[in-house]
């Protein structure tokens, strides 16, 4: 199986929580390769403790094919604008960018525990 090369911006508590679960998935096909977070969060630490790039979302995008998904896990609908517009400038048709709706489908399938929820967030386009 090929590996899925993937990166994470927004390390809060949701995206802390999908990292610790990615980063056990490392043997299971999930390569991560970057992950962007400004704040002085506890995923942030556990990135760098993992050995992985923090960076910024401009770094990450500059990563053209080399992300498969890419997940927003910020909760910021302006983010995610973001990042499909700097995708399309880029010419960039390979990489998926993953909402919380999706992060949360694959939790709900790799884990037992709860992911946590931020009420009034949103996890759609």
């Amino acid at each position: 199986m090929d590996n899925q090369k993937i990166a994470i911006i927004g390390l809060g508590r949701i995206g802390s929580a999908f990292l610790r679960n990615m980063l056990g998935r490392r043997e299971r096909g999930v390569e991560l390769v970057a992950v962007a977070e400004s704040g002085d969060t506890p995923g942030r630490q556990m990135a760098l403790d993992a050995g992985l790039a923090v960076t910024s979302l401009d770094q990450i995008v500059a990563l053209g094919t080399g992300v498969d998904i890419l997940f927003d896990l910020t909760g910021i609908p302006a983010v995610r604008r973001e990042i499909r517009e700097k995708l399309m400038a880029q010419g960039n048709h390979h990489t998926v960018i993953a909402s919380e709706t999706i992060a949360r489908l694959i939790w709900a399938m790799t884990s037992d525990d709860d992911l946590p929820v931020i009420a009034g967030r949103s996890t759609g386009y």
